[in-house]
């Protein structure tokens, strides 16, 4: 009896040593996740305000060419 006491004690201090170690992977995978997901959305952002600027450029270069004062052929 003692011996198998002994025995799950060592494979009870094996588990926690193992969950030690995959709670602090997990942490650090989730500090890597938090830090793309931040990175991704200054992409996004810088994107999408290119895309307005674009799309402004886009909208008064062609209401001038509908505008009167514009020489036509």
């Amino acid at each position: 009896m003692e011996r198998l006491n002994s025995n799950l004690y060592l494979h009870n201090c094996y588990i926690m040593k193992e969950n030690e170690r995959l709670r602090k992977k997990a942490q650090v995978l989730n500090q890597e996740n938090q830090a793309l997901l931040s990175e991704l959305k200054q992409k996004l952002s810088k994107a999408n305000s290119k895309g307005n600027s674009a799309k402004d450029l886009n909208l008064s270069s062609s209401s001038n060419l509908n505008s009167p004062n514009s020489s036509q052929p």
